[in-house]
């Protein structure tokens, strides 16, 4: 039993690979918020591109002159 928790405590003690965790866990965190960050600007822009869209192709963006008879 005293084998074993010797072992346990060495094993916390170390911190050999304890780097490799800590980039694996932030670059974990980075994907994480870039991915979330992709989602939210693609709705965004689906969004806007959407709207633009929509006006563009209705007569809001267009004057149409009021036909004024030519007299002879």
């Amino acid at each position: 039993m005293l084998r074993v928790r010797g072992l346990v405590v060495r094993w916390f003690a170390e911190e050999g690979g304890q780097d490799l965790i800590e980039y694996a866990l932030l670059s974990g965190a980075i994907g994480l918020a870039g991915f979330v960050a992709f989602a939210f600007v693609t709705d965004v822009m689906n969004t806007t591109y959407a709207s633009w869209d929509t006006a563009v192709q209705s007569d809001e963006l267009v004057e149409v002159p009021d036909p004024v008879p030519v007299e002879p």
